[in-house]
């Protein structure tokens, strides 16, 4: 493998956009999603020729269709496995994973985790609705407690798990979130590209069949901004107008909602966001919604060498001073040649 360069040309929406048929749910979260990402993709500035999107199984997977450039449309959870063996064949390509709360945290869990424990370089786009959209509505690792659906049929009793925080505990360092009508959404996934690294984003996604406007709390178009918490660097940790913030209790070492007075936030203890303090992200991830607001934008970020730049680097020191012979490798060792007298040894 050569050492990885970037390709890059001037793009339009219609260069993303495929002449397939978008075939999802009448009002599904997921249409805001792909036309946020095909609107992104231009200002990125990459090449359609060189981006890649891959997807497991689910309602999300259908993402590589939609958009013009190569896709993989792979096996249930197994979308990390795939992205990893395309970068490594190619660490030039510009890889993004389209994977649900269902695919990469069920069957797919440990594919995504040992995915963002190795730092691939590439983008990792987990639409959460939870519940299992395409399989008919049944509860999925990240539906609440109580959720009704045909496989808890008298509400769930599993304690559900937290996208931003398993990517955390897995050793992510990029951790953002989004919602799918969100105006903030293509920044976000532009802070996410220009990390080098694999760069974790969680997206809520309306499932408007089976779970129906369970993020209407903080994610309605209208009349939640107040309950959004948006995460921005050296900024401090406003919402509700200005009004209210975030701040450090300093004794019990956990955070905590406190009132801004004439927009003095420094008076009132509030914090400046540091993307790269990731001891602040975990407790923004663990902040529960109704006492806190939800904490959205980029989390965390703080880059380390990616997995493929080290392989090339070790398959570039293994082969300085080699000559490539297959010939002498077929023959070294047990070989032997058949003759008319019978094989030599």
């Amino acid at each position: 493998m050569n050492e990885m360069t970037t390709i890059a040309r001037t793009t339009t929406l219609k260069d993303w956009e495929t002449d397939q048929e978008v075939r999802w749910c009448p009002g599904c979260g997921d249409y805001a999603i792909l036309k946020a990402v095909q609107r992104t993709m231009p200002e990125i500035g990459t090449a359609p020729e060189n981006t890649v999107f891959v997807s497991g199984i689910g309602c999300s997977s259908r993402f590589p269709y939609y958009m013009e450039t190569y896709g993989f449309h792979t096996i249930h959870g197994r979308a990390p496995a795939f992205a990893t063996g395309l970068k490594l064949a190619n660490p030039d390509l510009d890889i993004w994973i389209v994977t649900g709360d269902g695919d990469g945290l069920s069957i797919g869990g440990n594919h995504t985790m040992h995915l963002i424990r190795r730092n691939l370089d590439c983008q990792i786009m987990l639409f959460n609705n939870e519940i299992y959209g395409l399989t008919k509505g049944q509860y999925s690792p990240t539906s609440r407690v109580g959720t009704t659906s045909p496989s808890t049929p008298y509400g769930s009793v599993d304690r559900p798990a937290q996208p931003a925080a398993f990517a955390l505990g897995a050793g992510a360092r990029f951790v953002a979130r989004g919602f799918d009508v969100s105006k903030e959404l293509p920044n976000v996934l532009k802070a996410a590209h220009a990390h080098k690294g694999a760069a974790f984003i969680e997206i809520f996604q309306n499932c408007i069949v089976y779970n129906k406007d369970v993020f209407e709390d903080f994610a309605a178009p209208k009349g939640a901004e107040d309950r959004q918490l948006w995460l921005k660097q050296g900024e401090p940790m406003l919402y509700a107008k200005g009004t209210r913030g975030i701040a450090l209790d300093a004794e019990a070492l956990h955070l905590k909602t406190v009132d801004v007075v004439d927009g003095d936030w420094e008076a009132a203890g509030v914090i400046v966001h540091d993307v790269t303090n990731r001891s602040v992200a975990h407790m923004l991830v663990e902040m529960r919604f109704g006492e806190f607001p939800m904490a959205l934008g980029v989390l965390y970020d703080d880059p380390r060498p990616t997995f493929e730049a080290d392989v090339v680097r070790q398959n570039k020191a293994a082969a300085e001073g080699k000559k490539a012979d297959l010939q002498g490798l077929l023959k070294k060792g047990q070989t032997w040649t058949v003759t008319e007298s019978g094989p030599e040894l």
